[in-house]
C-alpha cells in the first residue's frame, strides 16, 4: 500500500460484547483510528454492545433466537458453512459504492474468518488475520466449547475436524497474521510464514499502578473458570487453609460477583494478589487478566505454573511467580500478607512492564506492516 494513501480498513470480529468485551479488536480498532485511518467494525448482531467507540460498527443479524434456530443453523453450517457464507454476503449486497483497502480479521474460531476470506476476494484486497485461540491450545478443545449444552457435546470432533479445516484454508490465503504469543505463532507458521506475535497487552489508561489501601488481604480470581482450572484453584485453597490467615479468595466470574468492565482497574488494584489459574496441558495461553495485573504491578500469582509462555512471561517482567509447588504458594502468600500489614497495600516491582502496554505492541507491527 502507498504509504500517503489513507487506508480503509474492514474490521471483521465476533461480538465484543459483554462479559469480555473483546478488548484486543476495540482497542486495536481505537489505535488504528488515532493513527489515522478510516476504520469500521463489522460483527454480528448482539443484544449488548455497550461501550464507547469512535469508530463506526456495523452489525448484521444471524439468527432469530431460541435453541431450535440455533441448532438447525449451527448444525447447516457444519455441512455448508452457512454461517461464514451468509454473514460474508449479506454484507456485500450493502458495499455499494464504498470503497475498502484492507480486511482485518479478528477471531478465536472459523467464524468470522471464513466470511472475512470471502468478503476480502470479493473487494480484491488483502486479508490480515488476527488470531486469538486456536483449538489445539487446550486438550480436547475445552476451552473453546465448555458453553456448548451437553447435547453438542457428540458432535465436537466433527466440528473441531470441520473448523481446524476450514481455519487454516484462510490461514493460508492471509497476507500476514498476526497472534498472541510465541507458541500460537511457531503452530501457524506451517501453514504460513508471515506471522508474527502481538501480545493482548493491557490498556494503559485503566490499568496503571495505584496503591490504594485495603482492610482485608484479598486473592482474587477474575475470569471464567473452566474445569481444567480446579486443580489450581484447589491449590490456592489449601494453601490459605494451611496458613490460618483471614485471608479472603474473591471469585469475579461472568457466574458470581460479575465486574463490569470499567470496574475490572480498581478491583484488580484493591486486591492484594491476582491469582492466573492454568496448567501444563494448556500452551500458549496468556491471559489478558496477567497483562493488567501486570499493568496495575500487583502481584501475580500463576498456578498451576504452565512451564511454557505464560511461566517464562512471568519470569521476565518479575510479575510474581508460577507453580506448583504448596509450599512455594505459601511463601509467596505469606510474604505479600506481610506487605500489607506493613503497608495496607501490595505492590509488585515489574520490569519491562511498558513493552506490554497495548500501544506499544500495536506500534511494534501496524506501524510498519500496514
Amino acid at each position: 500500500m502507498a504509504k500517503d494513501k489513507v487506508l480503509n480498513i474492514l474490521v471483521v470480529s465476533d461480538p465484543p460484547a459483554a462479559p469480555g468485551y473483546l478488548p484486543r479488536v476495540r482497542f486495536l480498532c481505537e489505535y488504528l483510528v488515532r493513527k489515522g485511518y478510516v476504520v469500521t467494525l463489522l460483527t454480528e448482531e448482539y443484544s449488548d454492545l455497550a461501550f464507547d467507540h469512535s469508530y463506526p460498527i456495523e452489525t448484521i443479524r444471524m439468527y432469530n433466537g431460541g435453541t431450535f434456530d440455533w441448532a438447525v443453523k449451527t448444525i447447516w453450517t457444519l455441512f455448508t458453512d452457512w454461517h461464514n457464507r451468509v454473514f460474508a454476503n449479506r454484507f456485500l449486497k450493502t458495499v455499494n459504492r464504498r470503497s475498502f483497502d484492507i480486511v482485518l480479521c479478528s477471531a478465536f474460531s472459523d467464524f468470522p474468518l471464513g466470511a472475512a476470506h470471502r468478503i476480502a476476494r470479493a473487494l480484491n484486497v488483502p486479508l490480515y488475520c488476527d488470531i486469538r485461540d486456536l483449538d489445539e491450545q487446550v486438550e480436547d478443545s475445552t476451552y473453546q466449547y465448555h458453553h456448548r449444552t451437553w447435547w453438542t457435546m457428540p458432535f465436537r470432533r466433527i466440528y473441531r475436524a470441520i473448523h481446524i479445516r476450514r481455519r487454516n484454508k484462510v490461514l493460508r490465503a492471509a497476507q500476514e497474521i498476526t497472534t498472541v504469543s510465541p507458541w500460537h505463532a511457531d503452530f501457524i507458521r506451517p501453514f504460513n510464514p508471515h506471522v508474527h506475535v502481538v501480545y493482548n497487552g493491557y490498556d494503559a489508561v485503566q490499568f496503571y499502578p495505584q496503591d490504594i489501601p485495603s482492610e482485608q488481604f484479598t486473592v482474587s480470581y477474575i475470569g471464567t473458570l473452566f474445569g481444567w482450572q480446579e486443580a489450581g484453584l484447589n491449590l490456592v485453597r489449601q494453601a490459605i487453609n494451611e496458613l490460618g490467615l483471614p485471608i479472603r479468595l474473591a471469585l469475579h466470574t461472568p457466574t458470581q460477583n460479575t465486574l463490569s468492565h470499567d470496574a475490572l482497574g480498581d478491583a484488580i488494584r484493591r486486591s492484594s494478589i491476582l491469582l492466573v489459574l492454568t496448567n501444563e496441558r494448556t500452551h500458549g495461553m496468556l491471559t489478558t487478566k496477567f497483562y493488567e495485573a501486570l499493568g496495575c504491578e500487583k502481584p501475580i500469582l500463576c498456578v498451576p505454573s504452565d512451564k511454557g509462555a505464560l511461566a517464562e512471561l512471568i519470569k521476565y517482567t518479575h510479575a510474581g511467580i508460577a507453580t506448583d509447588d504448596i509450599d512455594t504458594i505459601k511463601t509467596f502468600i505469606r510474604e505479600r500478607y506481610e506487605e500489607w500489614q506493613q503497608k495496607g497495600f501490595t505492590r509488585q516491582a515489574t520490569r519491562h512492564r511498558e513493552t506490554f502496554a497495548r500501544e506499544t505492541q500495536y506500534d511494534q507491527y501496524y506501524s510498519t506492516h500496514l
